[in-house]
């Protein structure tokens, strides 16, 4: 399975390469380029933008067409994104072009995902999520080192961009090798008002959060148009996405308790993760004084913690089939972290103290990053695991995106003011440093005088950054304690033609399986075994529930999911053996399939042991 992933999971290696590559370089780029601490986030925004708009449009398009096309088009869009990177010759146009680098990593990021639910079942897909977790901790660990290394060299600072490019070559040469991904043939549908409106909203609003303040007041005419604009697109995308055959985002998969909080923890995660961690390496070059090189290695601690969990948690999933309690522990650690961060960080903090905060961020990070998209996977049915898969990473980004934003601009304007305070104390003019009119300073060309209120500027604002992520990554653990824990499926589930999106009653619950366990060949009927579990009158989400024919071989199984309801497609008419558990209490009962079909519905309080097959309830 491995050999089959390792296309895929070289592109987004390289994807995740190409945004940490940059980021300790982007401080000497922004010097080079003229560029200004506001543009210093815009060309972080810009690729986080481009991302989050189009992951959403990448997923439904996953549900529609051949998913590796669809990844070698999201890589060559990558490789011209990064060429054109490497040429620019200004801010703008850097900015402009990482825009188009984005829509490549919007499709890699979402894609990725996607292709991993096809050919992985969710009990075993625990441990390639670790293996994936892994892959985007090395890109994340290798990306800071050599990047600061090209910078410092005499290659500069464009070879960060062309670097990745023969590697995405390679990349598509070998997806092209190993990867094979089934593709459902159906009639296509592609809501391209949908995807427009939704793209639209979503860059509306956040213009709104990086430029509110800075380029004009909060509360103004163009604050409200930004602002309005947003949420009036996005209304008007959710209108059409709830009167169109094939919406970008199913707004049935939000009636799931399961992924309505797994959205919520991952806006939120999101905000805490892109819109704190984007800015360490500034703070290790213009608050500590450390070159790009030294930069990447300080944040060492932060990516250890983030391939050890995100490894070890996989695997501890795959094999008990649990995630609850890692995304707990993970998001607890990962607002413990962050606080930590907020309370103590400065210019002068020990290195070793930081390294420990920076250890549990990392820590929390790798417990929820893949974990969540797990979580939602497990609940979909495979019509709509595009969707789901995207919807997840759109809200992450989106929450990346806002966080860098909303928080960039909290740190642009709380440096702006401490540096004007601090060089108006020390009797300083401030025309002894260009960082006045907000553009990123060089140290070495400053006088010591000088260069100490500017890494006290930083270090102290940096800390405000981490003071508004920490309360958000609250929300995100509050989301996940709410979350009810459903076991991870042995099955691929594969959606029938009459599956739950079309069932009113099941309508999203996507528990279908995909081919009988036993390998055997079996007959699929249109209607299949499906029902609900009740215990006491309450419907009972998690229940186990497993098929055995006459021979004693498991034909089909699936889990309930939050409202109780399964469905079992694959089972043919005939007598069977329906055992379903709840923790330590069993209800094993014969049951009569007839050829078109049934509903079982069953009270786990009623254990049945009849010998004669059950009366059959057609549906």
């Amino acid at each position: 399975m491995l050999q089959a992933l390792s296309g895929l999971l070289l592109a987004l290696f390289v994807g995740i390469l190409s945004s940490t590559i940059v980021s300790n370089a982007l401080p000497r780029i922004l010097a080079d380029l003229g560029g200004t601490q506001a543009q210093y986030t815009w060309v972080v925004t810009a690729s986080l933008l481009a991302m989050t708009a189009s992951t959403p449009i990448w997923g439904k398009l996953a549900d529609l067409f051949s998913k590796k096309l669809l990844v070698q088009l999201a890589i060559t869009v990558f490789i011209t994104g990064s060429v054109l990177c490497g040429i620019s010759t200004s801010t703008p146009e850097l900015i402009g072009f990482r825009v188009v680098q984005g829509l490549g990593m919007g499709g890699l990021t979402a894609l990725a995902q996607v292709v991993m639910a096809a050919i992985i079942p969710p009990r075993e897909r625990g441990r390639y999520s670790g293996y994936l977790g892994a892959i985007m901790a090395v890109a994340t660990v290798g990306g800071p080192l050599i990047g600061g290394v090209i910078v410092d060299s005499p290659l500069g600072w464009r070879w960060c961009f062309f670097v990745a490019v023969p590697l995405a070559a390679i990349a598509l040469v070998v997806l092209q090798k190993t990867l094979t991904v089934p593709t459902i043939k159906r009639e296509v549908h592609i809501d391209y008002l949908g995807a427009l409106l939704i793209a639209a909203g979503v860059s509306f609003l956040l213009l709104w959060t990086s430029l509110g303040g800075q380029n004009f007041d909060w509360v103004s005419w163009t604050s409200l148009a930004w602002g309005g604009g947003g949420v009036v697109a996005l209304a008007l995308a959710v209108f059409v996405e709830s009167r169109v055959k094939e919406p970008i985002i199913p707004l049935y998969l939000f009636r799931q308790r399961t992924v309505v909080l797994t959205i919520v923890a991952s806006l939120f995660v999101g905000v805490a993760m892109f819109g704190s961690t984007v800015f360490l390496s500034q703070y290790f070059q213009l608050a500590r004084g450390a070159t790009a090189t030294a930069a990447g290695l300080m944040t060492l601690p932060m990516i250890g913690g983030l391939l050890v969990a995100s490894t070890t948690t996989g695997q501890l999933i795959s094999r008990f089939g649990r995630w609850k309690r890692y995304l707990v522990m993970g998001c607890a650690l990962l607002t413990i972290g962050l606080a930590a961060e907020a309370a103590f960080m400065s210019a002068t903090i020990p290195y070793w103290q930081l390294a420990i905060y920076m250890l549990i961020v990392g820590l929390g990070v790798g417990m929820t990053q893949q974990n969540l998209v797990l979580a939602v996977q497990n609940t979909v049915a495979m019509r709509d695991m595009g969707s789901a898969s995207s919807t997840v990473a759109f809200f992450r980004s989106l929450g990346g995106a806002a966080g860098v934003a909303g928080l960039g601009a909290v740190l642009s304007g709380s440096v702006t003011t401490k540096i004007s305070d601090g060089l108006a104390a020390a009797g300083i003019p401030a025309s002894a440093t260009s960082s006045s009119g907000g553009s990123i300073p060089n140290l070495a060309t400053l006088p010591a005088p000088v260069r100490g209120v500017i890494e006290t500027a930083y270090g102290e604002s940096t800390a405000h950054v981490f003071l508004f992520a920490a309360p958000l990554a609250l929300i995100a653990l509050i989301a996940v304690m709410a979350l009810r824990e459903v076991p991870l499926r042995n099955t691929i589930d594969i959606e029938p033609e009459h599956g739950p999106a079309s069932d009113p009653e099941l309508t999203g619950a996507g528990t279908s399986t995909g081919a009988p366990l036993d390998g055997g060949r079996h007959e699929a009927v249109s209607s299949g075994l499906h029902g609900t579990v009740r215990r006491d009158g309450e419907r009972v989400g998690g229940a186990q529930l497993t098929v055995v024919d006459s021979g004693g071989r498991q034909v089909d199984r699936t889990v309930t999911d939050d409202r109780g309801d399964y469905r079992l497609p694959l089972v043919p008419a005939g007598t069977f053996m329906l055992i379903c558990r709840s923790g330590d209490l069993p209800v094993a009962s014969r049951t009569e399939v007839p050829a078109d079909g049934m509903r079982r519905d069953i009270d786990l309080g009623v254990p049945e042991r009849s010998a004669a097959p059950t009366e059959a309830v057609r549906p």
